[in-house]
C-alpha cells in the first residue's frame, strides 16, 4: 500500500515533467514520442514488487466488462485511423484550403467561418486529427497574408476541443470515460449535445470579445498550393464514416458491442481502398502512411495507465478519492476537479482514474459525475498546455512555424476562455440530466 502511495505520485510527477521538458526525441530524422515510457516504468515498478501479480494484471485487461481497455483501444484506434485515411486522402487539407482561401472574406468572417469549420468535422471525426491537420495551414495562410496567426490558432484549439464533447468519438476521454461506465453512444450523445451547445456558444462568445479588435485589420488574399485529393478514396472514407457514426447511434438496439463495429468499418475501408489503390497501379503508400501517423504511443500509455489505476483501486485509493469529492454536488466537484487534475496529470491519466473513481459512486451521482469528468476532460485541454497531449504537440508545431506562443501567453488565453466554457457546460449538464 505505501509503494502504491508513492510510485503514483511520482509517476504523475515525472509524466508531466517528460510532457513538459522533452516528450519526444529525434530518431533518423523522425520524431518519436517517450511520454508513455514514464506510466510503463511506473507500472513495471509496482508489477515487479509484487503490489499487483501478473495474473491481477491480465485478469484486468482480459476482463468481459465494459472497463477492458483492450476493447476501449480497439474502439479509439480504428475511428482514429479512419479520420487519418481521410487526412491522406485530402479531405480536410482540401477543406482547409478552401475555407482560408474564401475571396472577399474579411478577418472576422474567416475566424468565423474556421470556428463553425473546426466545429463541425471536431464533432464527427477526432480533435487530435483536425488540430494537427488544420495547424499547419493556418501557420502559412496567416504568414503569407500577412496577419497575426494567434486569433485562428487559438479559435482552431479551442474550437476542436468545445466540441469534442458532442459525440463519444471525439476524444478518446469520451471513449474511455463512456465506455468504462457502459453508456451507449446514443445515451451519451442525448446528454451531452445541450452542455455541448452551452459550452460552444460562450466558447466562441470569449474568443470574439479576446481577439475582435485585432480581426478588424485588412486580409491580403494569398493562394495556397491545393493539396492533392483522390475523390474515390474520400467519398469512400466519408461513407465509412458516416455508417459508422449510424450503426454507433442504434448499437444499443442492434446489441452489438462499439469496438466491433468501429474495427469492422476500419477494416473494410483499409480492404476496400487497398484493392482499388492496387487496381489503379499506385501502391500501398497511401496506407503505410496512415499507419505511421496513429498514435500508436497511447497503447503503452493507456495500458500502463490502467495498471496504475488498477493498483490504486485495490488499495483503496479510489474510494478515498471519491470520499474526498463526495457526491452531494457531483456536478460541480467533478466538474471542476477532472478540469484541474486534467491538467496537473494530463486529461488521458485523469480519465482512466476518474472512470474508477466514479464507479464507486451510488447511482444518484453516478451519471452527473461521469458527465462532468467528460467535460473537465475537454474543456480543461485549454486551459493550460498539458491539459492534452495534443496541447504539447500543438505548442511543439508552432515553434517549428516559428509562431511564439509561450506558457504564459496560453495560460491567459485558456483560462479567460476555458472557465466561462466549463461554467456554461456543466450548467447544460445540470439542464440535461
Amino acid at each position: 500500500m505505501n509503494l502504491v502511495a508513492a510510485v503514483s505520485p511520482m509517476t504523475c510527477a515525472a509524466l508531466v515533467t517528460v510532457v513538459l521538458v522533452k516528450p519526444s526525441v529525434r530518431v533518423k530524422g523522425h520524431n518519436v514520442n517517450i511520454f508513455w515510457v514514464v506510466p510503463f516504468l511506473g507500472a513495471a515498478v509496482l508489477m515487479l514488487c509484487g503490489t499487483l501479480s501478473p495474473r491481477e494484471v491480465f485478469t484486468g485487461l482480459t476482463a468481459q466488462s465494459s472497463i477492458n481497455p483492450l476493447k476501449i483501444l480497439v474502439l479509439f484506434l480504428s475511428m482514429t485511423l479512419i479520420s487519418i485515411f481521410l487526412d491522406c486522402a485530402g479531405f480536410f487539407r482540401h477543406l482547409a484550403t478552401a475555407v482560408l482561401q474564401r475571396q472577399n472574406a474579411s478577418q472576422l468572417q474567416l475566424f468565423v467561418l474556421l470556428y463553425a469549420l473546426v466545429s463541425v468535422l471536431t464533432v464527427f471525426t477526432s480533435n487530435d486529427i483536425i488540430v494537427l491537420t488544420f495547424t499547419p495551414f493556418i501557420c502559412y495562410f496567416a504568414r503569407d497574408a500577412k496577419i497575426a496567426p494567434t486569433p485562428y490558432l487559438i479559435c482552431e484549439f479551442v474550437a476542436e476541443n468545445t466540441w469534442s464533447m458532442a459525440l463519444m468519438i471525439g476524444n478518446p476521454t469520451n471513449i474511455y470515460l463512456a465506455t468504462a461506465a457502459n453508456v451507449s453512444f446514443l445515451g451519451y450523445t442525448a446528454v451531452m449535445l445541450l452542455p455541448t451547445l452551452f459550452a460552444g456558444f460562450a466558447s466562441f462568445g470569449m474568443l470574439y470579445l479576446l481577439f475582435r479588435r485585432k480581426l478588424r485589420g485588412e486580409l491580403s488574399h494569398s493562394v495556397l498550393e491545393k493539396a492533392p485529393e483522390d475523390p474515390v478514396l474520400v467519398r469512400l472514407g466519408v461513407v465509412h464514416l458516416a455508417l459508422c457514426i449510424v450503426l454507433l447511434l442504434f448499437s444499443s438496439y442492434l446489441d452489438l458491442p462499439m469496438w466491433l463495429i468501429c474495427f469492422a468499418f476500419f477494416c473494410s475501408l483499409f480492404l476496400l481502398s487497398g484493392a482499388y489503390l492496387l487496381r489503379r497501379g499506385r501502391g500501398l503508400s497511401l496506407l503505410r502512411d496512415a499507419f505511421h501517423a496513429a498514435p500508436w504511443e497511447i497503447v503503452p500509455f493507456i495500458l500502463s495507465m490502467f495498471v496504475l489505476v488498477l493498483a490504486l483501486d485495490k488499495y483503496g485509493f479510489t474510494r478515498s478519492i471519491g470520499a474526498f469529492l463526495g457526491s452531494a454536488h457531483p456536478v460541480a466537484s467533478y466538474g471542476v476537479s477532472s478540469f484541474l487534475a486534467a491538467n496537473l496529470i494530463n486529461n488521458i491519466p485523469m480519465s482512466v482514474l476518474f472512470s474508477s473513481v466514479v464507479s464507486d459512486l451510488p447511482s444518484a451521482a453516478h451519471t452527473a459525475a461521469l458527465y462532468a469528468s467528460v467535460i473537465g476532460s475537454n474543456l480543461g485541454a485549454f486551459f493550460t498546455p498539458l491539459g492534452a497531449l495534443a496541447g504539447i504537440m500543438w505548442t511543439g508545431m508552432l515553434k517549428n512555424h516559428g509562431v511564439k506562443l509561450g506558457f504564459g501567453r496560453f495560460l491567459r488565453y485558456g483560462a479567460a476562455v476555458s472557465i466561462p466554457a466549463l461554467a456554461a457546460a456543466l450548467f447544460g449538464l445540470v439542464l440535461a440530466i
